[in-house]
């Protein structure tokens, strides 16, 4: 286990489960030391933590935002928390998020013909967003899907029941799938700039899951001007760590470490658990810590 986490989700993010102090407490029965909260598009978490105590805080987020026609999350830390754009960003993507739920409910249901109790998706649906890990969620609890052979895999024992909701998600409404419903984003070229501007740094969120090994997709978003790659995910490979830490090395690129801890949507994630070698780990804390305003 690692001593410093730099990428979980509070209830501030629709599909995290704890509350901010909650992953602080969290943090510290672990004994991890430095801890950002990277809420989806939204900094609120740090206006309701009570108390920081032996732990450190890195100021962050993980905004959506797009590039080459593809969405992507970008990691903001050392930023600023009270800049009222965040806010706005939030607002935005919230605003999209309700006005397409209903679509994105009614795309599951017609291709995958699940039973889905409407009332108890609202019941426990915060913010009125219908999010596919809470939709699979009551589907998967609803004994009308037991049978069901979209849902199969996600039950225990089946080829995607590691993390059964958000992989729920990515197979059938991620971008380009069945029950994908289209929110615009800013570019990641806005996103990297806002951050730089507030003195902030800019990292690519777990690439394995999106730009994969593609080299000309990962080099043209170097040149954007990134400063790190979260190389130590959860969801990276050893050759998807090794193929992201070249690049790094090659192009004095920060590596991060971050376990993208969501609670119950992720329940194979656990904080902490990024598996970041010491020499490097002892590397990053030095970086990260000059961030600390």
């Amino acid at each position: 286990m690692n001593y410093i986490d730099l990428h979980m989700h509070s209830n501030f993010s629709i599909d995290g489960e704890y509350t901010p102090q909650d992953l602080l407490n969290m943090a510290r029965q672990q004994n991890i030391q430095i801890v950002s909260i990277t809420d989806h598009n939204s900094v609120k978490a740090y206006q309701s933590i009570i108390h920081v105590q032996d732990i450190t805080l890195i100021p962050g987020i993980e905004i959506d935002c797009s590039f080459q026609g593809k969405d992507f999350h970008l990691l903001g830390y050392g930023i600023d928390v009270h800049d009222p754009i965040y806010e706005k960003i939030e607002q935005d993507i919230m605003k999209q998020e309700q006005e397409c739920s209903q679509k994105r409910l009614s795309l599951i249901k017609e291709n995958l013909h699940l039973e889905i109790d409407e009332e108890q998706l609202k019941e426990i649906s915060p913010f009125g967003i219908y999010v596919p890990e809470t939709i699979c969620e009551i589907a998967m609890k609803d004994e009308r899907n037991k049978d069901n052979p979209y849902l199969q895999p996600y039950f225990p024992q089946g080829k995607r029941s590691d993390n059964p909701y958000v992989n729920f998600y990515w197979d059938y409404c991620s971008q380009g799938k069945i029950a994908y419903t289209k929110i615009n984003y800013i570019s990641m070229e806005e996103a990297i700039s806002l951050y730089h501007k507030q003195g902030g740094i800019a990292v690519l969120a777990h690439p394995g899951n999106n730009v994969k090994e593609d080299i000309q997709l990962m080099n043209d978003i170097r040149n954007l001007g990134i400063d790190g790659i979260e190389v130590y995910s959860s969801y990276h490979k050893h050759e998807q760590i090794k193929f992201y830490h070249d690049i790094c090395q090659k192009y004095n690129l920060i590596e991060t470490a971050g376990s993208d801890f969501h609670g119950k949507t992720k329940p194979s994630v656990s904080m902490g658990l990024c598996h970041m070698p010491e020499e490097q780990e002892e590397t990053l804390i030095k970086t990260i810590l000059s961030l600390k305003k």
